[in-house]
């Protein structure tokens, strides 16, 4: 109006597409798998799909890979030789170290200043209450962030039938039990352990999905698309 004597509305495009960041849990825990199914295939499955439809609907994505350090770093780009060298990472990663999943939640929720999507997938074995406290610094840095909760069968349903030697995959501690013996217990502490994670979730606006590995990855990726359409819809 000043320069001119005239009104004038200034119009600009925003850039609206979305930046995502696909977090992947490296540590050994991942790797174990009843019937041949561990639980890191199943991770990179569902890590690759994402990925790739991200990158397919015009979205940034980046991939972090993480076991005790850092793996891989990957920032979110938008073109199709970016997507092949997320692949690339993917295929060639493998289970091992000790899980520092917390450590790395929190250094992400620092590192990464503009509001993104993040998809995080492990089997969130730390402790629950250092977990929600990631969850929370996430959510008050105003990411959107999504959980994808990966168990074997066996680590819900404990259905082992003779004395056996369990051996932890990170720290190589051994523990000889009696299943029948230990079950219930276990059982209930399982339970308490996923209600807390769960409803730390809830509390701080995470998508949580609890999945086990028996559940084709292709019905687990659909749904969760199919629900966050319904929810930007909304």
């Amino acid at each position: 109006l000043a320069r001119t004597d005239r009104y004038y509305i200034r119009e600009f495009e925003a850039d609206t597409n979305l930046r995502c960041y696909v977090v992947m849990d490296c540590s050994a825990s991942m790797g174990f798998g009843d019937k041949g199914q561990r639980k890191f295939d199943y991770a990179r499955r569902i890590a690759a799909t994402l990925a790739y439809m991200t990158s397919h609907q015009g979205d940034a994505v980046g991939l972090q890979c993480f076991a005790d350090k850092r793996v891989h770093d990957i920032p979110p780009r938008r073109n199709p030789a970016h997507l092949r060298y997320v692949f690339d990472t993917l295929a060639n990663v493998a289970p091992r170290g000790e899980t520092r999943l917390v450590e790395e939640l929190h250094s992400l929720a620092e590192r990464i200043r503009q509001r993104a999507l993040m998809i995080i997938i492990s089997d969130f074995f730390c402790d629950v209450d250092e977990l929600i406290n990631c969850f929370q610094h996430l959510n008050f840095r105003k990411h959107d962030f999504a959980v994808f909760h990966l168990l074997d069968p066996q680590e819900l349903d404990f259905q082992f039938d003779r004395p056996m030697r369990f051996v932890d995959m990170e720290t190589d501690s051994v523990l000889l039990a009696e299943p029948d013996v230990i079950r219930r217990e276990y059982i209930a502490s399982v339970n308490e352990y996923l209600v807390k994670l769960h409803e730390g979730c809830n509390k701080f606006q995470a998508d949580y999905r609890r999945v086990t590995t028996d559940t084709p990855y292709e019905k687990v990726v659909a749904d969760f698309l199919v629900e966050r359409e319904r929810y930007s819809k909304d």
